[in-house]
């Protein structure tokens, strides 16, 4: 994967100091373990999504960004920290095509980043 498209989807400079400081193989494990536990972060978003229950998604979302963060998945943190502020004027709007973008994503940004880390254990 080209770098450009990497630093779209992946904090790169953060997974650098990572890394650095604890090493790949480390933080991989902490991804493994993100791994197990992202089928209920998504599950979790579509249900309050499609239950229109914008006070649960929007604390969903809150939990799912910093989960996302810790692991450098930087699309899906952003996607996440957008969903998380119903406040926004544009929310009503535009949330349905930010939920789709953490369920269209996920796997493979998640798989983008294991690829990532497995290159420089």
């Amino acid at each position: 994967m080209a770098t450009a498209e990497l630093e779209s989807i992946l904090d790169l400079n953060t997974l650098e100091q990572y890394c650095s400081a604890i090493g790949a193989g480390t933080l991989l494990k902490s991804v493994v373990l993100f791994e197990q536990l992202m089928p209920e972060y998504v599950g979790n978003l579509v249900n309050a999504y499609e239950a229109k229950d914008k006070e649960t998604l929007c604390s969903e979302a809150h939990k799912f960004k910093g989960a996302a963060g810790s692991v450098g998945l930087k699309r899906i943190q952003q996607f996440a920290q957008l969903i998380q502020h119903g406040e926004v004027a544009s929310w009503e709007a535009e949330h349905p095509t930010w939920v789709n973008e953490i369920v269209n994503h996920g796997s493979s940004d998640l798989h983008a980043l294991k690829q990532y880390l497995e290159s420089r254990a």
